[in-house]
């Protein structure tokens, strides 16, 4: 390959991983032309100069009107938007242009969300697709599987304050070096941490040389301000939920396409799963001298956003190891990078695809998503509506005969955290139920 020709291809996928996107093939000649980058993305995309820049400013305004105006004539928005790619296009050099038509290609964008309203708009069947999760029964003690409802208030749940008459377990931290994982080593992906910390909870009732069931959290959820350890204090000494350990893991650093993070909880494969069993579970048990359990019926797996989707995707493909999820707003959309072939739509296809045209696994799948979650207005022709990526998912599980409950905050965004102290023992409560201690 020429020198110019590697530095080109360099110059693109540094683009790609900045900007956190992945062009999906076809799409933009199938459908509508999808929303332009703002001019900054585009100016560290693509290098522009400043007369570039100046010269596609304007366009770009000019775009954004037409994108109001979409859902109420979607075939003139379109033809705006499709016009407005051809001027940008004849601005741009021939390295400029592979670059432009990647970050142009429907179901590019999204990263994390990317703000709501900034794909392509809703149909009128998905907005009332939406609308009927206001209508849900409100979730009340001790509901079963199924639909609900939550909010709009959030007050924290009471398990989270320390009790003065309930044992205390013991909290530790240790570090791993990514550069000695053979599973993440960090090498090359964007925000990747030189070191990853893992918390371990172990409750007061752990008896050394027993087996104890435990939790793994993406993104060491609970881990602040000992938020899971005062929980499980409080609710394991009120027999609420099994004596389990918790192993809260941070992720490899980043956020999105490209990045370690995005690397480790988008990808939809076992691949996280086996890392955390490889790598993270024996060093817990030598180090602090718990007996971890094999029964999958006595391990859960939890996050939020990417962390719920990656939650969700050990159980998945190992259920083996796994077989209880609870996840706040998961990302069941299209944000895998780089392409898995066998998962084009990124995780959108398990509602999609992969979960309806599966076996029904033994998993008990807990799931809340909220009304302004990210892209909530947005169409799911884009993969990355984070309210109809749940609510699918709920219908299909449902559909399967699944033991799952979905939670519909009213007024309430992404992984906020007054959702996530309201609603955190309750789904650890439900998430544990019919759990039978085994002795292997």
């Amino acid at each position: 390959m020429h020198p110019k020709e590697i530095s080109a291809l360099v110059r693109f996928c540094a683009a790609l991983c900045t900007l956190g996107l992945l062009a999906t093939a076809g799409r933009a000649q199938n459908g509508p032309a999808a929303p332009l980058p703002d001019l900054a993305a585009l100016k560290t995309a693509l290098t522009l100069t400043d007369a570039q820049a100046a010269q596609i400013a304007p366009v770009l305004d000019a775009q954004a009107k037409a994108a109001a105006d979409f859902a109420a004539a979607q075939g003139q928005a379109s033809t705006a938007l499709t016009a407005a790619n051809a001027k940008i296009a004849a601005v741009l050099n021939d390295a400029q242009k592979p670059l432009f038509t990647a970050l142009t290609a429907a179901g590019a964008r999204g990263g994390r969300g990317g703000g709501r309203g900034n794909a392509v708009p809703m149909t009128d069947a998905e907005r009332a697709e939406i609308a009927k999760l206001s209508a849900l029964p409100p979730w009340t003690p001790g509901a079963g599987d199924g639909d609900y409802r939550i909010g709009p208030d959030y007050p924290a749940a009471p398990e989270q304050t320390p009790r003065a008459d309930v044992p205390k377990g013991r909290v530790v931290t240790f570090s791993l070096p990514l550069e000695e994982s053979k599973f993440y080593p960090g090498t090359g992906m964007r925000g990747a941490k030189a070191a990853r910390d893992i918390t371990v909870y172990i409750p007061a009732q752990y008896v050394p040389g027993t087996i104890a069931p435990f939790i793994v959290t993406a993104d060491a959820y609970g881990a602040a301000r000992n938020q899971l350890a005062t929980i499980l204090d409080n609710m394991i000494a009120d027999k609420r939920v099994p004596a389990a350990v918790a192993v809260m893991i941070a992720n490899g650093g980043g956020d999105g396409g490209g990045s370690e993070r995005g690397l480790e909880y988008d990808t939809v494969s076992g691949k996280y799963a086996e890392f955390v069993e490889a790598e993270i579970l024996p060093r817990v048990e030598k180090d602090y001298g718990v007996r971890l359990t094999k029964d999958p019926d006595g391990r859960l797996t939890l996050g939020g956003s990417s962390g719920g989707a990656v939650a969700f995707t050990m159980a998945w493909f190992h259920p083996e190891l796994y077989h209880r999820v609870v996840a706040w707003s998961c990302t069941l959309v299209n944000q895998q990078s780089p392409m898995n072939p066998e998962s084009p739509h990124g995780a959108w296809e398990y509602h999609e695809n992969i979960v309806p045209k599966s076996p029904v696994k033994p998993l008990r799948i807990w799931l809340q998503v909220g009304q302004n979650d990210n892209q909530s207005t947005s169409s799911a022709a884009g993969f990355h509506n984070w309210v109809l990526a749940n609510a699918r998912m709920a219908a299909v599980l449902k559909e399967k005969g699944y033991h799952y409950q979905l939670l519909y905050g009213l007024n309430a965004g992404h992984t906020p955290g007054n959702v996530i102290a309201n609603t955190y023992p309750q789904a650890l409560e439900w998430a544990w139920q019919g759990y039978k201690p085994v002795t292997r």
